[in-house]
């Protein structure tokens, strides 16, 4: 029988995907190092665990604020309280970020083209993919210790219409 947690589910009830976590581990590592199917499982559990403990202090900041709902600030504050102050300003940078671009989106409006690339004053989609690949280069070095400055991606505007 599965270890039960104390909201009565199965602890494989949360999780995180296997196949990303797999491949965010091996972009870690220098190509030549592999990691055992266990090693890959603990890790996976020590992410989750993580974000548990992260979710549940969150909790505890935001209860004794006496609020109804977790915010951003819980979550930063939690990180502090947990010991965890050196990610607080990329965790604040990553919030600012996702901040613009929920905003830019909502201005795209509510068409439901989800794959859609139109408008010159828009991110094509290959403008999208090299942000995304930068924005992973820079997380990268940050976990390797290093301090990437950002970058512009080196791709230019599709001027096709």
């Amino acid at each position: 029988m599965d270890p039960m947690d104390i909201v009565g589910k199965s602890k494989e009830d949360a999780s995180l995907p296997k196949a990303t976590m797999t491949k965010i581990i091996k972009e870690m590592l220098p190509p030549d190092v592999r990691v055992a199917r266990d090693a890959q499982d603990l890790l996976i559990e020590c992410c989750v665990e993580f974000i548990n403990l992260v979710s549940s202090e969150s909790n505890e900041v935001c209860n004794r604020e006496d609020k109804r709902t977790i915010a951003p600030e819980h979550v930063l504050k939690a990180l502090e309280v947990l010991g965890f102050s050196g990610y607080i300003e990329d965790v604040y940078a990553a919030y600012e970020q996702h901040k613009l671009e929920t905003m830019q989106d909502s201005l795209k409006g509510s068409g439901g083209g989800g794959g859609r690339w139109n408008n010159g004053s828009e991110m094509t989609e290959e403008e999208a993919l090299a942000e995304q690949q930068r924005m992973f280069a820079e997380a990268r070095a940050r976990m390797n210790g290093g301090s990437a400055a950002p970058k512009q991606p080196d791709i230019e505007p599709d001027q096709e219409s």
